[in-house]
């Protein structure tokens, strides 16, 4: 068998090449593809989406392979195949973990699969570039692969972490007022102005948080003018994989399902992830006594991210009557109880934490957790934990959806449907007050008609979830 090549990202690439990058967060991607512009790529955000998509992963990805990686590779085929662009100067972006996720991999399944679409030898003696001959661009911050003509310098990290914030305060933003907008498309209008102000500031290559914290007051001053109900909606929190848990490709559109039931959907950002991964890096070296160099500027790095959030919390808080997301210390005790911090494959100790997180401090007890096929630290942190966060908090009303490329989109919604009717009915009952009900002996007296009459012993409280009838108390 032909060995798969691997075709070099030049630096002579970087000005005749346009890179195409699979979303995941419509939101973000805008604005981390700008960044990427400010330092002279040219980048395309892909947003085809449709059943030609999966059928192109499952076509030429291993169908035991995960749903994501079918995802994204397919929405990459697919997008060659309607490409407007020559392919002779098309590039492909893919991120790469570095962990223990399939995602680390998903670099050679992408090659392998452009091999196989491309009919290479065809396309070579039609004398046109094949997929296989298109370059393929490893994003990653511990430099899995390199790449020579893609650099991500320090000041780059810096622009692309403070556009993770930003994203995270509009979705953030943006999922508190769509519910209850009294005038329709105000909450994305508001959206669309913020991205531009976050693209103009972030053409600057040198940044300053000032800068960013400045643009962060008038997002959030721009979102508190969006006219509101005051009408009780069902809140809905969603965790899980972090593709599916974010992509509308990934999970069925199930934001925009989620508000055609009259619901609020609370989804924890990006960023708390980031955090993640920092934080394990310095866990590791308290584990296993290793990589202590690492561990030291993993934990500034960690502390400083954390500090920016804390400071986003303190704008939402000082501007707005918004409810801000946790800090991430408070997450990390959230999972105390439930799960190990050593457990760190994939989402790892996270999602439980993000579930707990909802439950005790957001009050979202409903929670859609998105499980992909084929994605197993997912299943186990998040199916293998439900049980006991319903033990220690009997309120939670948690519903595992599974999504794959045979997983039928109306039994995904039905699912959704059960938890949304059981949540509807939990609230019924906790709003109904105790009622007062008299409880009768079995002894009578007689009255001055001659019938036999109960004679009532005393009143007490019924909770309203007990069967709505008298007791009888038996008295010899």
């Amino acid at each position: 068998m032909e060995p798969i090549k691997k075709v070099p990202f030049t630096k002579e690439m970087k000005s005749t090449h346009t890179i195409l990058i699979p979303t995941m967060l419509p939101i973000h991607f805008k604005i981390l593809g700008n960044v990427l512009e400010n330092y002279g790529y040219h980048i395309k955000i892909l947003d085809n989406c449709g059943p030609q998509v999966i059928e192109q992963g499952l076509k030429n990805v291993h169908n035991d392979t995960c749903y994501p990686a079918q995802l994204v590779i397919g929405q990459m085929i697919d997008a060659l195949e309607h490409c407007e662009l020559p392919l002779d100067k098309v590039a492909l972006l893919i991120t790469q973990t570095g962990g223990g996720c399939r995602a680390s991999n998903y670099i050679h399944l992408l090659r392998k699969a452009l091999k196989k679409a491309g009919y290479e030898k065809v396309r070579k003696a039609l004398n046109k570039c094949g997929y296989g001959d298109i370059p393929v661009i490893s994003a990653s911050f511990i430099k899995s692969e390199q790449s020579g003509g893609f650099s991500l310098p320090l000041t780059m990290l810096l622009q692309a972490l403070y556009g993770v914030l930003c994203g995270d305060l509009i979705m953030t933003l943006y999922n508190q007022c769509i519910p209850y907008e009294k005038q329709q498309g105000a909450s994305q209008q508001a959206v669309e102005e913020s991205i531009l102000w976050a693209e103009k500031l972030f053409c600057k290559k040198l940044l300053r948080w000032k800068e960013v914290s400045e643009l962060m007051v008038r997002i959030i001053k721009r979102f508190d003018r969006v006219e509101r109900s005051d009408e009780e909606k069902i809140k809905v929190g969603v965790v899980g994989e972090i593709y599916v848990k974010y992509s509308p490709l990934g999970n069925n559109n199930l934001e925009e399902f989620l508000l055609s039931e009259g619901c609020e959907v609370v989804c924890p950002g990006l960023f708390d992830f980031l955090l993640y991964c920092t934080h394990n890096s310095e866990y590791d070296c308290q584990l296993y006594g290793i990589g202590k160099a690492k561990a030291a500027v993993m934990r500034r790095v960690n502390r400083f991210l954390c500090g920016r959030k804390s400071d986003m919390i303190h704008l939402i808080g000082q501007h707005s009557s918004f409810q801000p997301p946790c800090p991430f210390e408070s997450t990390i005790e959230s999972a105390k109880g439930y799960i190990g911090n050593g457990v760190k494959m994939g989402e790892g100790w996270l999602l439980t934490a993000e579930m707990v997180e909802l439950i005790q401090h957001y009050k979202v007890n409903n929670i859609v957790c998105t499980q992909p096929f084929g994605c197993l630290p997912n299943h186990i942190c998040g199916k293998g934990v439900m049980r006991v966060i319903k033990e220690k908090n009997p309120q939670a009303n948690i519903v595992a959806v599974d999504y794959d490329s045979s997983a039928s989109k109306v039994n995904q919604q039905n699912r959704i449907k059960l938890m949304l009717a059981n949540a509807r009915l939990m609230e019924q009952q906790s709003a109904q007050p105790p009622r007062e009900v008299k409880v009768y002996a079995e002894k009578t007296q007689p009255t001055d008609s001659g019938k036999q009459e109960k004679l009532p012993l005393a009143a007490s409280t019924v909770d309203p979830l007990e069967e709505e009838e008298q007791l009888v108390v038996q008295n010899g």
